[in-house]
Formats: C-alpha cells, sequence, structure tokens
C-alpha cells in the first residue's frame, strides 16, 4: 500500500510583542488564498464590539425623552405667541385702515352757532298762577299769614307781646332740652325762619302753633324735622299716647298723651300734640290742659293749619 501523506504541522502562536525573544520561529508555508479558514481569522480583531455594546450606554435614549417633551411644549408655546402676533398685528392694521379711511373723506359741516330768530307764538301769554293755586308765591310770602287765626273768644298769651308773630334760631331751639345741640344741627339743615302763634282758652288750655321754614337746598329738612318731633312724641311714652295719622298729610300725626305731667314744679297738665309737614316747611302743634285733650280736638287744629299750606 501506498503511504499517507504526512499533514503538515499547525503554525506555531505568535509571539507578543513583549515577550521576550528565545528562538527565531520557523517560518509558516504558504497558505492558500482560496481558503475562508484564514480571512475569518481577525474575529480576534472583532473583539473589541463587545466592548462599545453595552446595554447600558445605550440608557441615555431615555434621557433625551424629557428634552423631546420639553421641545413639543416649547413648540406650543410658539403657536400661541404667533396667534397673539397676529391678532394684535390684525388690530393695528385695522385701526391704522380705518384712520385712513376716515382721513380721505369729507369732514362733516357743523351746525352755524347763530340760529334763526324764533318766531313769537300767536295769542296772549298765559296768566301766572293766583296765589291760591301756586303754593310757592304764599309760602315765600308772609309766613305769619299761613298761621291759623286766634279764635274771638281766646286771649293772647303776653310773652309774645313784642315779639310780632316771629320767632328766631335761639329762641327756637331754646324750647328743647339740648339748646346748644340742637342751634347746630338747624343751622347744618339750612334754618330759613319761624312763625309762631300762641293763645290760650278757658282757664287752664293753651294752644301754640309753630311753622318751621327751610331752605332746602340739599335736604329736605323739613321732612327730618317732622320725622324727629314724631320720633320724640311717642319715645318713652308708648303705653300711654295714643296716636293717629292727620288725613291728606302723608306721614302727619296727632298725639294725645293719656297721664299728665309736672314741667318745672308746675302743676300737672295733659298734653296733645301735632307733627307734620308740607313742601320746605314743618308744622307744629302743642296743647296742654289740666283736662285731658280729646282727640278730636288736637285733630281738628291740625288738619285746617295744613289746609292752609
Amino acid at each position: 500500500m501506498e503511504e499517507e501523506p504526512a499533514r503538515p504541522a499547525a503554525p506555531a502562536a505568535p509571539t507578543p510583542p513583549d515577550a521576550p525573544q528565545t528562538a527565531a520561529a520557523p517560518e509558516p508555508p504558504p497558505v492558500d488564498e482560496a481558503a475562508p479558514v484564514d480571512e475569518a481569522a481577525p474575529v480576534d480583531e472583532a473583539a473589541p464590539v463587545d466592548e462599545a455594546a453595552p446595554v447600558d450606554e445605550a440608557a441615555p435614549v431615555d434621557e433625551a425623552a424629557p428634552d423631546a417633551a420639553a421641545g413639543g411644549s416649547r413648540r406650543r408655546g410658539r403657536t400661541t405667541l404667533l396667534i397673539a402676533a397676529a391678532a394684535v398685528l390684525g388690530l393695528v392694521a385695522g385701526t391704522c385702515t380705518g384712520v385712513l379711511v376716515q382721513a380721505g373723506r369729507e369732514p362733516t359741516k357743523l351746525p352755524p352757532l347763530s340760529q334763526a330768530a324764533l318766531t313769537r307764538g300767536e295769542g296772549a301769554a298765559p296768566k301766572p298762577l293766583p296765589a291760591d293755586q301756586d303754593r310757592r308765591v304764599r309760602t315765600d310770602g308772609d309766613l305769619r299769614e299761613l298761621l291759623l287765626k286766634k279764635p274771638r273768644w281766646a286771649r293772647e298769651i303776653e310773652w309774645l307781646d313784642g315779639v310780632d308773630g316771629w320767632i328766631d334760631l335761639a329762641t327756637y331751639v331754646g324750647t328743647f332740652g339740648s339748646p346748644s345741640e340742637q342751634f347746630s344741627e338747624y343751622v347744618h339743615d339750612d334754618f330759613r325762619r319761624a312763625a309762631v302763634t300762641r293763645w290760650k282758652t278757658g282757664a287752664t288750655r293753651t294752644v301754640e302753633i309753630r311753622l318751621i321754614q327751610f331752605h332746602q337746598e340739599e335736604v329736605l329738612s323739613a321732612l327730618e324735622g317732622s320725622d324727629t318731633g314724631r320720633h320724640w312724641a311717642g319715645w318713652g311714652r308708648e303705653d300711654d299716647t295714643d296716636r293717629w295719622p292727620v288725613p291728606g298729610t302723608g306721614d302727619g300725626e296727632v298725639f294725645v298723651h293719656n297721664r299728665p305731667e309736672s314741667v318745672d314744679g308746675s302743676p300737672p297738665l295733659y298734653s296733645a300734640e301735632a307733627h307734620a309737614w308740607r313742601g320746605d316747611i314743618e308744622m307744629e302743634i302743642w296743647m296742654a290742659d289740666t283736662e285731658r285733650i280729646g282727640k278730636d280736638q288736637i285733630m281738628d287744629l291740625a288738619r285746617r293749619q295744613m289746609e292752609r299750606l
């Protein structure tokens, strides 16, 4: 039999460059260029692929996610700004267009300052209202003329001698419990003037009527004065006081006090009073007697006095 040819010896392992050279290695035999085995040998050189391929180093892909979201938010903000800027530019453009259009129009002619003389109506002018219909004419006249006249059988009170039917502010507020405070109040309320009349019937009955007039430029002082009088007429005396409205006066009222009272040590007296107002005039009526005063007596005075206003 023919002998089998001997296999060529395996090539020796390459010696590291740092290793000491001990002996010269035999030169490897020529390798067939068609053999693929030797071309795959560089696989060892591709080993660094394992070092560059760690999965952990790919984690920055997750860290980039917030940036992507932030980029989306910034894009939405820019869109809002663009819309707002477009709206502002539209308003500016519209305003400029309106101004240009208005500037190109013919100016509107204004009416002349001088007007043609008005022709007077034909016929006689209307007559002024008589005093009995024009309340202002009556109240601006002599206020004393509006007071009720003293009955023929009555007697005048002596303290009115020389007063001539007028009462000044200092004398009027002196009838109140705190004159200084009332003086300031009436000055503030534009007190104008006051007229008064007083008489006596029988042995002990007295009647006093006051008309207080105000300028009333800013405040309805007559109304406030009447409200104050009605408040004090019933304050603290509700249990022994009867009250009734005065017809035709709105909120005017009469009060009859059923319990006698003594003033400054004088004998106890029964009293009645009435408070109302009309326009710029406040009305006050006071009655006193040793006997109880009836409703009809004070009501009749209040009704007739208000009719004169």
